[in-house]
């Protein structure tokens, strides 16, 4: 069923409600739309919850990966949405997140610079803001447990390396992938980005927790320093 007309939704039939549809229909019967309508609850004088859901949706492009971007700030920003509805929303979407999260191995072995992407999505998928993270390895390569060294602008982010080696040796790691995200999609690495993991290199040979991979980040690719062979 299409919605061109406005109003509430109680004036619907029951079995187009959105909860209602979803206690008789099941969850899978729902749309994006209404599924966010029973987050919102409502919508305003002339719009229904899910006439506001279909304009959030249309606004990322009814990508479910560019709305967990947004932030409540953000959703705010549309009318019938305020602070508590735009919360519900971000919340939502973060659960989402983890379940995937917890979905996966929770000791992955990494054998190529794919294995290491795939491991960070659930950490760096729809971040708005540059992060840094490492993935400290034993000697089998198994991921002991990744650790956000940093979190900063849009635009970049402080990595101390007196920061990132301490926390490779808290864990008595025998090896460590680099990894930031590029909010902005781009995969060059900086010429701040080639310094720093020279730096980081060689101070991994001198403390014998060598830098197999530095990753650039984004939410549908990536670079590889040791791929493009300039590690």
């Amino acid at each position: 069923m299409t919605y061109e007309t406005s109003g509430t939704i109680q004036s619907w039939a029951e079995e187009d409600r959105p909860r209602e549809k979803l206690m008789l229909k099941g969850k899978a019967a729902l749309s994006e739309a209404e599924l966010i309508a029973i987050l919102i609850n409502s919508g305003t004088v002339d719009l229904t919850a899910v006439d506001v859901a279909r304009i959030i949706l249309k606004s990322v492009g009814h990508n479910l990966n560019e709305l967990a971007r947004l932030s409540v700030k953000d959703l705010s920003k549309f009318r019938g949405i305020g602070e508590a509805k735009a919360i519900s929303i971000v919340a939502a979407l973060e659960l989402g997140r983890r379940r995937r999260e917890q979905d996966r191995p929770q000791r992955a072995r990494i054998t190529c610079s794919r294995d290491a992407y795939n491991e960070m999505l659930p950490h760096l998928l729809d971040k708005p803001h540059e992060e840094f993270w490492i993935l400290p390895l034993n000697r089998a390569n198994e991921v002991m447990r990744p650790v956000q060294v940093s979190a900063g602008g849009v635009s970049g982010t402080v990595a101390d390396p007196k920061i990132i080696f301490r926390h490779a040796l808290e864990q008595l790691a025998s090896g460590m992938i680099l990894l930031h995200n590029h909010p902005s999609g781009n995969l060059t690495p900086s010429q701040a980005d080639k310094d720093l993991t020279r730096r980081l290199k060689d101070a991994g040979r001198l403390l014998d927790i060598p830098v197999l991979d530095h990753l650039i980040f984004t939410d549908k690719a990536y670079y590889s320093f040791a791929d493009e062979g300039i590690l």
